[in-house]
């Protein structure tokens, strides 16, 4: 229950806070398609992605991602490391903790400058608890966690008692295809990402508590994971009823940091500032800990000569030193590597799921990976308006799905069937595990 917990809040931050409140309030009447979209992209995909680390016996993520090829193993996890810790997420938690908690109650008079020093303060608050992490269940997992759940009960039953109103039509984006739109917008919080990475943080957990066995080892994992997946899936439904339901009374708000905030004032008035900012403060800070440490011992294991505790501050400081551009310029930049990493990363769950079950050998992983690469490097360039006018033609009018941002599921398929008769043809041959 405690490494769950631990989890959960891992996963948990501010971002998964603001994206299915505005998911709710755009959505409207679409809602319940919208949020199943959400929750298989927002939970269903990072807990396949905990149990595929356990089910592969991988070592970590680059061990996984070199059955494809040692240098895609290295390149891959490299560009995800680096994604979800300094260049984005990371100085996402400190940006978002600032502007829905503190922003408010900060004079427009040198707002920079406080904004400044109240990232310095977040970041050394979670290079404090990172520098630590085999202390990272006890800290999290049985103080934070349940400080940030019950922050978020107050909130969330008080909708529930009173609600603000009753959702209104959907919004243009989310009439025609919201189950889609629902399953993109679960993208934006990076956790498919992010299990590859937390997963090996749950191992630890586990064999730290004694448990060695395999078998016990996955079932201790699986209950681990199933804490996290059903603490998510109860949050991520309950704030997107709330964004659904605010619209008679806030109106159509540009973003769901300003619905969670005029929620709160609505329902508790100035206390309802003091209770956002705790609950964002919290939601920001274990995750910033979960990345620093995870990051800090990846490339510490890449490069052994670069101290954990040096790569830690490292870290700390360039999400530091990014997140004074401000929220909006981290949120764009994104755009184009999340859409490039995302289907890459499902593929590799996939992937990992099916040699475990089904014993697939390396030709299948490099079929499916090499065309899945293709499709999500050119839908990236698309994404960055870097992709020629006719080659995006093109794939918007042959590849189904395209338009909508899926086309890199028929690569995916079609690179996995060929996978599987180039596999057959030679034999079936096994993948060799180290």
């Amino acid at each position: 229950m405690a490494t769950g917990m631990m989890l959960f809040a891992l996963f948990f931050g501010a971002g998964n806070l603001i994206f299915p409140a505005a998911l709710g309030q755009q959505a409207g009447q679409s809602l319940w398609p919208a949020v199943w979209g959400f929750l298989i992209t927002g939970v269903g995909l990072p807990l396949l992605g905990v149990l595929a680390l356990g089910l592969s016996r991988a070592q970590g993520l680059q061990d996984l991602a070199s059955r494809v090829h040692p240098w895609f193993g290295v390149l891959f996890t490299v560009a995800l490391y680096l994604t979800i810790g300094p260049l984005f997420a990371l100085p996402r938690t400190g940006s978002v903790a600032f502007e829905i908690g503190l922003s408010h109650w900060v004079p427009q008079q040198g707002r920079k400058l406080w904004e400044i020093g109240c990232l310095a303060l977040f970041f050394a608050a979670a290079l404090w608890l990172a520098l630590s992490p085999g202390k990272l269940v006890g800290r999290i997992g049985k103080v934070l966690t349940p400080l940030l759940l019950l922050a978020m009960a107050l909130l969330i039953a008080s909708t529930f008692v009173a609600p603000m109103g009753q959702p209104a039509a959907a919004q243009a984006a989310y009439q025609a295809q919201p189950f889609v739109k629902g399953f993109l917008a679960g993208y934006d919080t990076m956790d498919a990402l992010a299990s590859l990475v937390f997963g090996m943080l749950v191992l630890m957990s586990v064999h730290q508590a004694g448990i060695r066995e395999p078998a016990q080892v996955m079932r201790a994992t699986f209950a681990a994971g199933l804490v996290a997946a059903l603490l998510l899936a109860v949050v991520y439904v309950c704030i997107a009823r709330m964004g659904a339901t605010s619209l008679a009374q806030l109106g159509l708000l540009d973003n769901g940091a300003k619905v969670l905030s005029g929620v709160a004032m609505h329902y508790y008035g100035a206390w309802g500032a003091v209770l956002l900012g705790v609950m964002v403060f919290l939601a920001c800070v274990t995750t910033a800990v979960g990345l620093l440490a995870a990051c800090a011992a990846y490339f510490n294991h890449l490069w052994p000569i670069l101290n954990y505790r040096a790569l830690v501050l490292l870290f700390a400081l360039v999400s530091f030193a990014i997140a004074s551009l401000g929220l909006g310029t981290i949120l764009s930049a994104a755009v184009p590597v999340l859409v490039f990493l995302y289907p890459l990363t499902i593929v590799l769950i996939v992937l990992a799921m099916g040699q475990a079950l089904l014993g697939w050998g390396a030709v299948v992983w490099r079929w499916a990976m090499g065309a899945t690469v293709l499709s999500a490097l050119l839908h990236a360039l698309h994404s960055a308006k870097w992709l020629p006018a006719a080659l995006a033609d093109g794939l918007a009018r042959y590849v189904p799905g395209q338009e909508a941002g899926m086309g890199w599921m028929v690569f995916a398929a079609a690179g996995l069937a060929l996978g599987l008769l180039h596999w057959q043809a030679t034999g079936r041959k096994p993948m060799q595990l180290a």
